[in-house]
This record gives C-alpha cells, sequence and structure tokens, in this order.
C-alpha cells in the first residue's frame, strides 16, 4: 500500500501521519508467531531454573508475556530484535507493504537503520504514570539517540503495533508541527529527554493506532509514552529507514540494503549474514548511541 498525496501532504506538515490499514494478517502473523516461540523458549528455560513456577501456556499473546513478567521481569531481558535475530523479523524488515510506504517518503533507494526495537509494554497498575525506562520513553526527538553526524540524514521512524495502541494500552502522545524548529537540546534526566525549558508549548495529540497500521514520524517530532493501564502486553515494532549512502546516526550497528530500483542485486536477502553482522556488532565493547 502506497501513500496518497495527501497522507504524504500530511506528514510533511505535521510532521507525523497515522496510516491505517497497512498490513495485512498474513504480514504480521510470522512476526507475532516468531515472538511466541521465542517467549516459550526463554519460559521452558526459566522453569527448569526454577525462576518461575507457572508457565501459562493456554494464554494469548497478548497475556502470557506479562504473567510471566510478573513472575521473573528478568524474562524481558535483552527481548529485542537485535538479540533475539529472527528469521521472520528479518523477512518483516523488507515486506512490500512497509517499504511501499517508506518509499512514499525517501525515494527507491532505501536502507533498514540499525535503531530497531520490540517493544513489550507492560501493564502499569500503579498510581500516575509509569516510571521512565526504555518503553515509557519521555519527551524527546528520535534525533537525540543518533550521532551527529547523521544530521543531514533523513531518518524516519516506522512504529507499528503488534496489538491495538490505545490511550489505555499506552500509546504515544505527539506534539505536532514542532518539527520545523530541529534539533531541541537533550538531557539525560529520567531518559534521555528534551529539556524541559525547551519543549514546545503545542498541544500534543494521542496517537492511537489499530494493528495493522504505522505511526511514521519525522525525527524532530517530539513524542513520549504513555503508561499502559490494560490487562495485557502492547507489543509494537518502532523500526527506522533512511536512504542508502547517507550516515545511519548509528555506524558501529549494521544497516543493510532493503530496496534498490537501481541496483536490487544489493538488497541483502542473507538472513545468516544479518545475524553474523548483528552478533559481531555486539561481541565488541559498547559505544555512546545518546547525545547526551
Amino acid at each position: 500500500m502506497a501513500l496518497s498525496i495527501e497522507q504524504v501532504i500530511e506528514f510533511q506538515t505535521n510532521g507525523y501521519l497515522i496510516a491505517e490499514d497497512v498490513f495485512i494478517e498474513e504480514d504480521l502473523q510470522p512476526v507475532i508467531e516468531e515472538i511466541e516461540r521465542f517467549i516459550d523458549e526463554r519460559a521452558q528455560a526459566y522453569y527448569k531454573e526454577g525462576r518461575i513456577t507457572e508457565l501459562y501456556r493456554n494464554e494469548p499473546f497478548e497475556r502470557r508475556f506479562a504473567l510471566l513478567y510478573e513472575q521473573c521481569p528478568d524474562i524481558n531481558r535483552k527481548f529485542d530484535i537485535m538479540h533475539l535475530l529472527g528469521p521472520a523479523m528479518f523477512r518483516f524488515l523488507t515486506n512490500g507493504r512497509l517499504l511501499d510506504v517508506v518509499e512514499c517518503l525517501l525515494g527507491s533507494e532505501l536502507s533498514c537503520n540499525p535503531i530497531q526495537h520490540l517493544r513489550s509494554k507492560m501493564p502499569w497498575k500503579g498510581e500516575g504514570e509509569q516510571a521512565v525506562s526504555m518503553d515509557n520513553v519521555p519527551w524527546h526527538q528520535d534525533a537525540a539517540v543518533t550521532s551527529e553526524n547523521s544530521e543531514a540524514s533523513e531518518i524516519i521512524t516506522f512504529w507499528l503495533p503488534l496489538v491495538d495502541a490505545t490511550k489505555e494500552t499506552g500509546c504515544m502522545e505527539i506534539i505536532p508541527h514542532s518539527f520545523k524548529g530541529g534539533y531541541l537540546k537533550h538531557q539525560a534526566e529520567g531518559g534521555t529527554t528534551i529539556v524541559k525549558e525547551l519543549l514546545p508549548s503545542i498541544r500534543p495529540i494521542t496517537a492511537e493506532c489499530r494493528k495493522g497500521g504505522i505511526v511514521i514520524m519525522n525525527k524532530y517530532t517530539p513524542h513520549r509514552g504513555t503508561s499502559n493501564r490494560s490487562d495485557h502486553v502492547r507489543w509494537s515494532l518502532d523500526l527506522r529507514y533512511h536512504k542508502t549512502g547517507a550516515p545511519s546516526g548509528r555506524d558501529f550497528h549494521p544497516s543493510f540494503v532493503a530496496r534498490s530500483r537501481s541496483n536490487p542485486d544489493s538488497v541483502l536477502t542473507d538472513y545468516e549474514e544479518w545475524r553474523r553482522l548483528w552478533r559481531d556488532a555486539l561481541s565488541r565493547p559498547s559505544q555512546k548511541a545518546h547525545r547526551v
């Protein structure tokens, strides 16, 4: 599904776009089933180690991980794309419907950016907003987690839910139009966050998005996470793409050509090579990823 001219203009005007019904079930289900297999493998290992006492095998995808997490929060440790490295996830990174949308905004020479995450936002039963965490981030711009040498790179975020992202389940809040001011200074206080005095005073919107849709954001668009008040996990993918040849903002992690109209043979189709690239990168000493 390509974006309409009206949607492209909306993105360029507001700095974000919520595009519904981009994917069909056959696009997302292999990814979900792969995540379920990883959950089961980890649950079985933790059960044998005595770290959990109940496997909850009959619980659905939306609920099981939360129940396992209640027994042992470590089950969510390194439960992310670059650590799991599943073949279904790799194939999804070059999903045709996804790249058709990306191409409408970035052109036909596309690279999959190495800043990519699988998010499992757990239910929050406490008072007020959940504490800042990897999955409940404060107000920030995605440019703040890229290197300064990528300032000229057009890196666009494509955030897609694997279950409905609503106000109840903890969807994002986004400040529209404010991307036009460019990069805002951030500080490392309760997570990488925009300096409070610089936060735009524009009223934020609640970026609800059903499963099958995408929330697309300019790298300078301020946004934040909100608490999940439901009884199930709000699963989502946080993916980014940039024009091939431009700095990725995370040079010490692997990006790869995802689509090329001029040189189709340059597209990475080898899952084992993708996995090797990530394992090699993660075996090296970690480098600073955020600007603060």
